[in-house]
């Protein structure tokens, strides 16, 4: 098996999550392309799509969720992402043995629960959201109506038993909303689809690729996908440390020379997460920079395809300011790049402020 260098494999991971260069992409087809955005905060998907799309506009965004074409549901790892609806229907029955673990070893709530007939709770919730979306406090509560158990941890059996979609105004540019709940195939209006491993990793790879098995447990959140990858028609390759990659056999990996321009990625960017080994895009050193110890994720940049330092807007109404952060000194040109490309991002993020402003902190 050809073995593929840290260099390609990286450019192979920009090249698929559209960070070679700007794209010409309706987002909807961004979102199916890249297998969903992270979302654990509302408004991350915007950025993650304003850094790959050419003249990306938030309403666009912001359209297919009110259409419902794309909505918001806790899926792989048990975080929330943005995804097709299509895609949801047909992953979220792949990783239902995530959250059927949780429900029993869940810290929190798990002893609560042991003695309830989550699914006789789930049908109920299920029929009190028929009525319409309700807040998880307010659906907890009517629950606890039946059941002596705490309203939170009712609330916590129903997302893990149903299909649960954050309905809008949550995440709609420019909107505050609380978070409410519907179930996802009354919401869409289709069923859920059988569940089907297979395809999910094909969408990993599609997306991801080249990656271990290991990669592709990681981002699912799910375990025994070897067994399932061993029977696909795949090409395999290795890793510089021996480690078998998968890829699709329909799939190339560009050159390792290939240019990879300085960019500006969002917080909670996926390319940063959905890997068991990140170290193709980020160094272990520079992780721990912007994964916080509470999970958030901040802004980065990419200088030649990894992380060099990180990013973070403040705003008011009248003043908005986007400060770099490099961790270490980078060469002109490629600060430059940054540094215009924050400007722009600052634009579009905060178009109402009266003033905008890019500083450059010293690195540390």
């Amino acid at each position: 098996m050809e073995t593929l260098s840290r260099r390609a494999l990286n450019r192979a991971t920009l090249e698929r999550q559209l960070l070679l260069s700007r794209v010409q992409m309706t987002a909807f087809a961004a979102v199916e392309h890249l297998a969903g955005l992270q979302a654990q905060a509302p408004f991350p998907p915007y950025y993650g799509l304003w850094s790959r799309l050419a003249g990306f506009r938030p309403s666009e965004l912001a359209e297919l969720l009110e259409s419902r074409r794309v909505v918001r549901i806790a899926l792989m790892r048990g975080t929330v992402h943005l995804v097709t609806a299509a895609d949801a229907l047909a992953w979220r029955p792949v990783v239902q043995p995530l959250y059927d673990r949780d429900l029993k070893q869940n810290t929190q709530h798990a002893a609560a629960l042991a003695g309830l007939d989550h699914d006789e709770v789930a049908e109920a919730a299920r029929k009190l959201l028929l009525g319409g979306p309700l807040p998880g406090t307010a659906l907890g509560a009517e629950l606890a109506r039946t059941w002596d158990v705490p309203a939170a941890s009712l609330t916590h059996l129903a997302r893990g038993r149903l299909p649960l979609v954050q309905t809008p105004p949550r995440a709609i540019w420019g909107k505050a909303g609380q978070t409410t709940y519907a179930c996802l195939d009354d919401w869409v209006g289709a069923p859920l689809s059988p569940p089907s491993p297979a395809s999910l990793i094909s969408r990993y790879l599609r997306a991801f690729g080249p990656a271990t098995v290991a990669d592709v447990q990681t981002w699912a959140g799910i375990t025994r996908l070897g067994e399932v990858a061993a029977g696909m028609d795949l090409r395999r390759y290795r890793d510089p440390d021996g480690r078998e990659l998968l890829d699709l056999p329909e799939l190339t990996v560009p050159d390792e020379d290939v240019p990879a321009p300085p960019r500006l990625l969002g917080p909670f960017d996926q390319t940063i997460l959905s890997y068991a080994d990140r170290t193709r895009v980020v160094s272990a050193a520079c992780r721990k920079r912007v994964i916080t110890q509470n999970g958030l994720v901040k802004g980065t940049l990419l200088v030649d395809g990894q992380v060099r330092g990180c990013w973070e807007i403040k705003a008011s109404r009248k003043a908005a300011v986007i400060e770099l952060s490099p961790f270490e000194k980078l060469p002109k040109r490629d600060l430059a790049a940054l540094e215009k490309s924050a400007a722009e991002l600052l634009s579009w993020a905060e178009p109402r402020a009266e003033t905008h402003d890019v500083r450059v902190l010293p690195a540390a």
